[in-house]
This record gives structure tokens, C-alpha cells and sequence, in this order.
């Protein structure tokens, strides 16, 4: 069997150690996957990881597949004209960041056979409330809110209407340009945007969970590149031509894009910084 942990201890037919994954899970499973095989059941929880190996009570999930494309010959050497797929069954849990999977059956990594019953637990969510843009100043200059646009879109607004005047809002808000040198010293403009997404706790049937737990909200920087930055300009692949920060307390414009250019960057395990220059009157 594959190792459990970075630190696995044995005890008979007993593998645990330390796991930092913070998920809930149960799950007895027929192997067969991923190097996996024979039948265990795995716990993880509490930091804590452990596999107990188990006679093959459960038999993976097997297929047969008719060999369309065996000549002649590879089906007189093996005896055969058909080949067999086979898929762990497994049965149990998992619980992480407020989802909820159960395992039923076959794992057949295909979503029309692959037995997995799963939600987000409603309880454990929180729901969207609006997006709000702010000036050069940190001044409020626009909000969407999220009840609203329901409405319009319960009376038949188009929802692809409500995103377009999100986006003119968006770009018509004051905004504050900034000059950088990328990683190789090429000069390149930033201009820089305030957003603000705020969210409540419990959908559903428990939105009034939220009297009870204060709101979140998340005030961030975006910012859009004149050109392609980072080391894979260029490339097939591509460089950045947006990013974004999560603004401190007391921040506007260019107290961010600073910090933001003072923080290590990196681009297929490619390390990089950038070098603040001025702001763009």
C-alpha cells in the first residue's frame, strides 16, 4: 500500500500518524486505486491519519470492455478478445470545510457510474451580500447587492445584463495608475481598482444564523497589467495581466501596490520581484 503520512507508523496490520488535513473522514474501501490494494479502512481526523488493512472482504468494481482494436494475433496469444476495468468500491464519509461526501460504491472517477452522494452543508456556509466599489480616496462609489439582483432576476432580468453593468460600473469608478518595472526591467503601467465583497453566515433555511455571527468582508486591490508580467511572458503559456491584494486597514492605492511590489512573486517555481517606481498623475 502507498504511504498514509510523511511520518507513517506501523503496528501490526495498523498504519497511523500525524496529517495536517483538516477533514473528517471514514471510509472502508476495496483498493484497487492509485497503487492501493486490498481492503482497509481509513480515518482521518484531529490531525490524525490511520489505515487498518483488512481481508478482501469487498471486491473492487469490475467492467468488461470488448477489445476492438487487438489484431488477430495479441487475441490468439492471450486467449482472449475483452479486457477488464476495475475501480475501488468504497463506503463511508467525508467531511471537510463544510461538505459533506458519502461513498455508496464504485469510485469510478466518472460522474454518470461513480457512486458519491455530496452537498455543502448549509449551516456551515456563508452567503454573498453585495460587491461595492470605492474612489482614488477609499469614498464609497457603487454597490451591487446581491438580494436585489435576486429580485431582478426573478422578475426576468438577464443575468448576463446585471454582470455587464457590474463591469461599466466597475471601469468607470476612479481608479489610480501606477508605473513598475517587471523582474527583467522592463517598464509597465498597473492600474489599480478598490472592491469590497461581503458575506453572511448560513444559506438557506439558516440564513438567520447571521443574527448570531457578524459579517465578513474582504477589501482588495485589483489590479490590471498594461502588458503581460512575470518570467512565462511571452511563452505559450503566458504571463500575468491581473492580479490582486488584500488591502490593511487604513490602506488607499499606493500603499498597497507597494506592498504588493515588495512581495515575492512566483511563475512556475520561478521566484520574482517587482520594483515600484511612481504613481501616474
Amino acid at each position: 500500500m502507498p504511504r498514509l503520512t510523511d511520518n507513517d507508523r506501523t503496528f501490526g496490520p495498523i498504519t497511523f500518524g500525524r496529517y495536517k488535513w483538516k477533514a473528517l473522514r471514514l471510509a472502508w474501501s476495496s483498493g484497487h486505486d492509485e497503487g492501493h490494494h486490498g481492503n482497509s479502512i481509513d480515518f482521518h481526523g484531529f490531525g490524525w491519519s490511520a489505515r487498518i488493512r483488512l481481508p478482501d472482504i469487498i471486491r473492487p468494481f469490475r467492467v468488461k470492455h470488448t477489445a476492438t482494436t487487438w489484431d488477430k494475433a495479441t487475441i490468439e496469444r492471450i486467449g482472449r478478445d475483452y479486457y477488464h476495468v476495475e475501480s475501488p468500491r468504497k463506503f463511508g464519509f467525508c467531511l471537510c470545510d463544510g461538505h459533506l461526501s458519502v461513498y455508496h460504491g464504485a469510485q469510478t472517477n466518472d460522474s454518470d457510474t461513480t457512486k458519491t452522494w455530496s452537498c455543502f452543508l448549509p449551516w456551515t456556509q456563508w452567503r454573498f451580500v453585495r460587491i461595492s466599489f470605492y474612489d482614488r480616496s477609499g469614498n464609497h462609489f457603487w454597490t451591487a447587492l446581491e438580494k436585489d439582483n435576486w429580485r431582478k432576476r426573478k422578475a426576468g432580468a438577464d443575468s448576463f445584463g446585471l454582470f455587464k453593468q457590474q463591469m461599466d460600473m466597475r471601469d468607470s469608478c476612479p481608479s489610480v495608475s501606477f508605473e513598475f518595472d517587471d523582474f527583467d526591467g522592463k517598464r509597465i503601467t498597473a492600474k489599480t481598482m478598490i472592491e469590497e465583497r461581503e458575506w453572511a453566515f448560513g444559506e438557506g433555511w439558516f440564513k438567520w444564523l447571521s443574527w448570531f455571527r457578524r459579517n465578513k468582508a474582504r477589501r482588495a486591490l485589483d489590479i490590471r497589467f498594461s502588458e503581460e508580467v512575470g518570467p512565462e511572458k511571452g511563452s505559450w503559456k503566458g504571463g500575468t495581466l491581473g492580479h490582486g491584494i488584500d488591502m490593511l486597514p487604513g490602506e488607499l492605492h499606493e500603499q498597497s501596490f507597494r506592498r504588493y511590489c515588495d512581495m515575492e512573486h512566483e511563475q512556475k517555481r520561478r521566484r520574482f520581484k517587482l520594483k515600484f517606481i511612481r504613481p501616474i498623475p
